[in-house]
């Protein structure tokens, strides 16, 4: 399979329609070819059958499918490349490992799919990647839901994919477990250079994780764009949630060990936050998500306070809260949006309006790295 030439060589085209059972998928999106796109929608919104139309295993659709500058899909000219030729990792819900075999066999058949010659990823270092390494010998029963979760992936990548789908790749663990291989999957955003569809109803999941989002609705699109201005927006879903969030990114400025904060200078680099944190290398990108229910807004600038993290903004939009005692406020904070819920009571009492300066306090324990 080679790059056709007057394709985009970073982004993924994907035009879809599909109709079955009384349910139809309409959807056409340009992704951006690195880095985490996240899926999100309730039970029923199509997110299932995307996924099965990426991989070639909905046969009935039509449409055409781009990867990185590949067709993999034009029903136009009659292009359909069958799902196993096509390049891709799957990973379900449930780990589905060999049991018969060891981890470092299931990696092994990854591995075995692909020619040498195209072989782009190392199993010792995705063993290390995934911190899987002392696992190699175990086999699946004696592997926990998050070892098995993360064998699964690394057999997925050996297959040297340029598109890694994950669905829904932490719905059956608990929340322990969902906290073990998070950082993996960071791991994985940071250093590998294999565009990936993260399937999840989790938002933060998405907020952690993913570079730009795609929430899905009875079968369309109803949005697609950067993580950051997407989550803020108060026309979507997302934004009227009771755990509605933004994702702020920042570089880490400096560590003060004796109170375990780490200070992160934003975005444009006028403002910065403080989080309880473990120190890291200064420099280091870092992302930050902040729940619209753990900021609150002044008029002035209180410097005397518990809130360590006070922000100059701009109120951009105020929209009602399903909840009637409450409203959702925009702000921006030097070209990065955020999200505060207050009480109406609030709101009138600080005058709130669209373009009025204030300040957004955000406390460094509520922060979540």
């Amino acid at each position: 399979m080679t790059a056709v030439a007057g394709l985009s060589p970073d982004s993924i085209e994907a035009r879809f329609l599909v109709e079955h059972g009384g349910f139809a998928l309409d959807v056409d999106l340009t992704l951006p070819g690195r880095g985490v796109t996240a899926v999100f929608g309730h039970s029923g919104s199509g997110k299932t059958t995307l996924l099965r139309c990426l991989a070639g295993l909905t046969t009935s659709a039509s449409g055409r499918l781009c990867v990185n500058g590949e067709i993999w899909l034009d029903t136009a000219t009659g292009v359909c490349i069958p799902t196993h030729k096509r390049p891709l990792g799957y990973v379900f819900q449930e780990a589905s490992l060999f049991p018969h075999l060891s981890v470092t066999g299931n990696l092994r058949y990854g591995l075995k799919r692909i020619a040498p010659a195209a072989r782009r990823v190392d199993l010792a270092k995705i063993a290390e990647l995934l911190g899987i390494t002392h696992l190699l010998l175990r086999m699946p029963a004696a592997l926990s839901g998050g070892e098995r979760q993360r064998a699964a992936i690394a057999r997925a990548l050996l297959t040297s994919p340029r598109l890694l789908i994950l669905d829904e790749p932490l719905a059956s663990l608990d929340q322990k477990r969902k906290l073990e291989i998070l950082p993996y999957l960071e791991r994985l955003h940071d250093e590998l250079d294999i565009p990936v569809l993260y399937v999840s109803h989790a938002p933060e999941e998405v907020a952690r994780l993913a570079d730009h989002l795609v929430l899905l609705e009875n079968g369309r699109a109803i949005a697609s764009g950067p993580i950051a201005d997407t989550l803020a927006r108060l026309d979507l879903p997302l934004a009227i949630a009771d755990d509605a969030s933004v994702v702020i990114e920042g570089v880490v400025a400096s560590h003060d060990p004796d109170y375990g904060l780490l200070e992160l200078n934003l975005r444009g680099g006028r403002s910065s936050l403080r989080v309880a944190h473990p120190a890291l290398a200064t420099g280091k990108p870092m992302r930050i998500v902040v729940k619209a229910r753990d900021v609150s807004l002044v008029v002035g600038n209180e410097q005397q306070s518990s809130v360590l993290n006070v922000l100059a903004a701009t109120v951009m939009e105020i929209v009602a809260a399903p909840n009637p005692a409450h409203v959702l406020v925009r702000l921006d904070i030097d070209g990065m949006p955020l999200l505060a819920r207050v009480t109406r009571y609030s709101h009138d009492q600080l005058q709130l309006a669209v373009g009025k300066r204030l300040w957004a306090q955000v406390k460094a324990v509520s922060l979540l790295t």
